[in-house]
């Protein structure tokens, strides 16, 4: 089993670092070890971009505490990117490609020669545009170059006391939305409304709501589905979801997956 040495040890002969902090357990895992090598040589930055949920930007604050790092939040808008909105294969590469620029901007402020973030071994099995963009960016991660996996993060957050050790995995909103269908702030507003209510009716932790325009298709992880057999509560999520337009919200019987939205819609 790994342990928190090894990615500790990977910060000793940095001086300033940032640190990518998404609110997820990879970056919380990340900005520890860093916090633990440098102290206060070490600076979490969170993005909020309009695209991240609410939730989301919650967690990184209260993770930022207990970790006992210093945490800085960006604001701007990835609406307002063309290149974003019109939500092609290459989304997160655009999305990552700005994130880069306002880290680095920030760095340069800061006086801070590297940046890094919370991309696994893992996550280079998948197809993740937005690695390749912070790459050429220059951010670096160290979770990668020490060979950490994504259970091997999971495993040790646990063991160190992180509280979102067994966080399930997010992704910004506009990963609900099938490519090729243009990105707005009312579709992001009530996926991730709609998200918020299913916990609430349901106690589900993992949801995913899939915009296709009049209608939504539901996914939490398959061994929850039998959560959402609760014909009462399903009544009054069907009319909350109605309000903003989803006039058919189905369950999906296959669960929740992974990149499952990675197509060009007509």
């Amino acid at each position: 089993m790994k342990n928190i040495e090894e990615l500790v040890n990977w910060f000793y002969s940095k001086e300033k670092v940032m640190i990518a902090l998404s609110g997820g357990v990879d970056s919380a895992l990340v900005a520890y070890a860093a916090q633990k090598a440098l102290g206060k040589h070490a600076i979490a930055v969170t993005a909020d971009y309009k695209t991240l949920s609410q939730e989301e930007l919650e967690t990184s604050k209260r993770v930022c505490k207990e970790i006992g790092i210093k945490h800085v939040i960006i604001e701007y808008n990835e609406l307002d990117n063309p290149n974003f909105v019109k939500n092609d294969q290459n989304r997160c590469f655009h999305c990552r490609t700005e994130l880069a620029e306002h880290l680095l901007r920030l760095s340069n402020t800061e006086k801070i020669g590297i940046i890094v973030d919370g991309t696994n071994l893992d996550d280079l099995t998948e197809y993740r545009p937005g690695i390749i963009a912070l790459k050429k960016s220059g951010v670096q991660s160290p979770l990668v170059e020490t060979r950490f996996t994504k259970s091997d993060v999971r495993e040790v957050a646990k063991k160190i006391g992180l509280s979102i050790h067994d966080k399930p995995s997010n992704s910004c909103l506009a990963s609900r939305i099938p490519w090729g269908n243009t990105v707005t702030a009312e579709k992001l507003a009530r996926i991730e409304k709609s998200e918020t209510m299913i916990k609430q009716l349901f106690g589900v932790r993992q949801v995913r709501v899939r915009d296709f325009g009049n209608s939504a298709s539901i996914e939490v992880d398959k061994d929850e589905i039998i959560f959402l057999d609760n014909k009462k509560n399903m009544l009054v999520l069907k009319e909350y979801m109605k309000q903003f337009g989803f006039d058919t919200v189905l369950i999906d019987p296959s669960g929740y997956r992974p990149g499952k939205l990675n197509v060009i819609t007509d």
